[in-house]
C-alpha cells in the first residue's frame, strides 16, 4: 500500500508566493499540518488565510497569528508590530475570526501514530522557543509531556529533525520567512507506513523579488523585506 503523506509546514508568514510554489512542487500528499502562524510579516495574509482554509489545513494558532486577530503585539519588536498592524488592516472581521478559532494545540493519530502539534512549545504554545540545541537536550521530555509519537513545532523558522528510539520531534522551518541562512522556502514531507514514520526535508525556490516588491509597496518595514533575499 502507498505510504500515508502529510505535508508539514509552519510559519508562512503571509508569503503566498512561497506557499503556492511549496503546494505546486511538493506532489501528491494527503493531507497539511501547519504548525502556526500563517500570517505575519508578508504581504498577503487574507490570501494565505483562504488557502489553509480552502485547502483543510490542520493548523495551531501562532503568536503572529494571536496578534494579527486581537490587535496584541506584547513582545514583539517593532518591525513585527509595524507588520502585524499591517495585516490586521489587510483582514477584514472574518479573516480576524478565522485565526481566532485557531487552536493552541492538535492532537490526532495517523495509522496509529499519535501527531501533537504546537507552535512554540507544549508549556507555552505562543512564545516559547524551542531552538535545535534545546531540542535535542529535552527531546524525551517534550515527547513524554505530549504523549506523541510525533511531535510538530513551529516558531523558530530553523528546520530539524530528531529521533528518540521509535518517536520523532520537528520542526519544518518556515515556508515565508526562513531564518537558517537558506532563502528557500522549507518544509517536510513526512510518510506514515504500517506505523512507520518517515521524514523527507525540502527545500523550493520561489520568487522573492515579487513578495518584496509587494512589501515595500504595502509600506513595510525595509527590514522584513530585505532579509527573504538572505534566509535571516
Amino acid at each position: 500500500m502507498e505510504a500515508l503523506r502529510l505535508l508539514i509546514v509552519s510559519d508562512i508568514h503571509s508569503n503566498l508566493v512561497a506557499l503556492r510554489k511549496v503546494l505546486e512542487e511538493s506532489g501528491r500528499f494527503d493531507a497539511v499540518v501547519c504548525a502556526g502562524d500563517v500570517v505575519g510579516y508578508g504581504p498577503n495574509p487574507a490570501e494565505c488565510i483562504e488557502v489553509a482554509t480552502s485547502m483543510g489545513f490542520r493548523c495551531v494558532r501562532g503568536n503572529h497569528d494571536h496578534a494579527v486577530a486581537t490587535g496584541d503585539v506584547c513582545g514583539f519588536n517593532p518591525y513585527a508590530e509595524e507588520a502585524a498592524f499591517t495585516n490586521r488592516r489587510l483582514l477584514d472581521e472574518a479573516g480576524r475570526a478565522c485565526l481566532n478559532l485557531l487552536p493552541d494545540g492538535l492532537s490526532f493519530e495517523v495509522e496509529g501514530v499519535r501527531v501533537a502539534v504546537f507552535h512554540g512549545s507544549p508549556s507555552d504554545p505562543l512564545n516559547e522557543y524551542i531552538f535545535p540545541e534545546e531540542a535535542e537536550l529535552h527531546v524525551d521530555g517534550l515527547l513524554d509531556e505530549t504523549g506523541a509519537d510525533l511531535l510538530i513545532l513551529g516558531h523558530t523558522h530553523i528546520p530539524y529533525v530528531l529521533r528518540s528510539k521509535r518517536r520523532m520531534l520537528l520542526n519544518p522551518g518556515s515556508v515565508g520567512q526562513p531564518r537558517d541562512g537558506d532563502p528557500r522556502a522549507s518544509f517536510m514531507e513526512v510518510d506514515v507506513n504500517g506505523g512507520v514514520v518517515s521524514v523527507a526535508h525540502r527545500r523550493i525556490k520561489y520568487d522573492v523579488d515579487e513578495v518584496a516588491d509587494m512589501m515595500r509597496h504595502l509600506g513595510l518595514p525595509e527590514f522584513l523585506a530585505s532579509r527573504l533575499y538572505h534566509g535571516l
